[in-house]
């Protein structure tokens, strides 16, 4: 499971390293050392009525469009890759190609410890960005009429590096199947683990990882 993930840069940084044209307005989002769970994060999709590639500002933990409230998106962050296109919350989203990449300067898992859990963050080695895989979906609230637009983080099974720490990993995408994981039919030979000799991690202090917290994640190489 992934529960923590950085997102220090700004949107126009993000919208420079994904090709997003500047011409529309990019949301209001503070760098984010530890995005938590129900907060909001940047995420990269087509837009459903321009078509066009553009960063939002969506909150983590997904609402299925037939949900009648908001309560269980706390528990839908993650979404496996060998159920996606099968499992009620997200076959909709999935087959409806309303797939998104979030940007992230690395993530989080814990281990056990002798004082409690520890922290490892997990990064791309050479300083290069991580594009994770996932779904969004917009909820109709029935009692205002507001919408709610939400995400979920695609995961798959780890990799060596990863299996040191957990049995499961977000699913990182390439820069060149970007745009066919957004756009094609089925896509679900994508969502694999990205390659071992490729990533690294290292313990870090647990106020390093704590939500809301202002320390930055500093990959080494």
């Amino acid at each position: 499971m992934c529960s923590r993930f950085v997102q220090n840069l700004s949107p126009r940084a993000y919208a420079e390293r994904y090709g997003v044209g500047l011409d529309v307005p990019l949301p209001n989002a503070p760098a984010r050392w530890t995005v938590a769970p129900t907060d909001d994060a940047l995420v990269l999709r087509r837009h459903p009525e321009a078509g066009d590639l553009r960063l939002s500002l969506l909150r983590w933990g997904l609402v299925p469009v037939w949900s009648r409230d908001t309560r269980g998106a706390a528990r839908l962050i993650n979404a496996r890759a060998e159920t996606i296109a099968e499992k009620p919350s997200f076959r909709g989203a999935w087959h409806r190609r309303r797939r998104c990449v979030v940007p992230a300067e690395g993530f989080y898992e814990w281990t056990p410890g002798p004082g409690g859990k520890v922290p490892h963050f997990i990064f791309l080695r050479g300083g290069a960005g991580m594009a994770l895989a996932g779904l969004w979906e917009g909820w109709k609230d029935p009692a205002s009429g507001e919408w709610l637009r939400t995400f979920t983080l695609v995961t798959c099974a780890a990799n060596p590096v990863m299996a040191e720490l957990h049995a499961r990993m977000p699913v990182i995408l390439h820069s060149a199947d970007i745009p066919r994981y957004l756009g094609d039919p089925d896509p679900r030979d994508l969502l694999a683990p990205y390659p071992a000799d490729a990533m690294a991690h290292r313990a870090v202090d647990p106020a390093e990882a704590k939500p809301g917290a202002a320390v930055p994640a500093r990959a080494k190489n």
